[in-house]
């Protein structure tokens, strides 16, 4: 992606939510906010219930033009007609996602804090990269993507970088010239108003 002024919003659902009530709240934030690509990002491998929840999310997400892709099931992809797919297992499926694709497909592929892995992600077809978090949290090893690896890889490489994971306002204005997206998704959902609370974020930017 070419450089731009300031980076794009690729939105991420929650893991786990009602499908009677979160296209409502999905809808209003994708109409408060411009959105480059949505991610449905499903804790679930109940079959049934990822179908369903991926016919109303694209539902609401293609009836605005937003991308949709879907995280891990490369299989589910054609068949319930959604836009590609991100891999959470770094580089090691991108090459396999493109050939089942094709070349249309969005494919991503999360790197967690690896330079290296992104890079093999990007030379194997991946059309973005993700890393993260951005912050320390108590979750997994405790390692993060630091600003320094964001700053080398816009210098550096062509493909391009999600930031995601432990976004807050500061963090967000202190990346904002190293990102050609933030992945925000937690940092929104639990709050009163996320279309509000997305805004928020966005004016950190500057």
């Amino acid at each position: 992606m070419a450089e731009t002024e300031q980076p794009h919003i690729y939105l991420i659902t929650p893991p786990e939510f009602e499908l009677s009530i979160f296209p409502n709240a999905l809808s209003a934030v994708l109409d408060a906010v411009d959105v480059a690509c949505l991610r449905l990002a499903l804790s679930s491998i109940d079959e049934d219930r990822v179908l369903r929840a991926a016919d109303a999310v694209r539902e609401v997400a293609h009836a605005r033009d937003v991308p949709l892709v879907i995280q891990s099931h490369i299989q589910l992809v054609e068949r319930l007609g959604l836009d590609g797919v991100h891999l959470l297992d770094g580089s090691r499926s991108v090459r396999a996602a493109r050939k089942e694709l094709g070349e249309d497909a969005i494919i991503g592929a999360f790197c967690a804090t690896s330079r290296h892995d992104g890079m093999t992600a990007g030379e194997t077809g991946a059309d973005y990269v993700s890393f993260g978090p951005v912050a320390p949290t108590p979750l997994g090893d405790g390692s993060y993507a630091e600003a320094e690896l964001f700053g080398w890889w816009s210098e550096m490489i062509e493909v391009s970088v999600v930031a995601e994971g432990a976004l807050t306002p500061e963090l967000i204005a202190g990346l904002a010239s190293m990102t050609d997206f933030f992945g925000v998704g937690p940092e929104i959902w639990d709050e009163e108003s996320p279309a509000q609370a997305l805004l928020n974020l966005i004016a950190a930017m500057g």
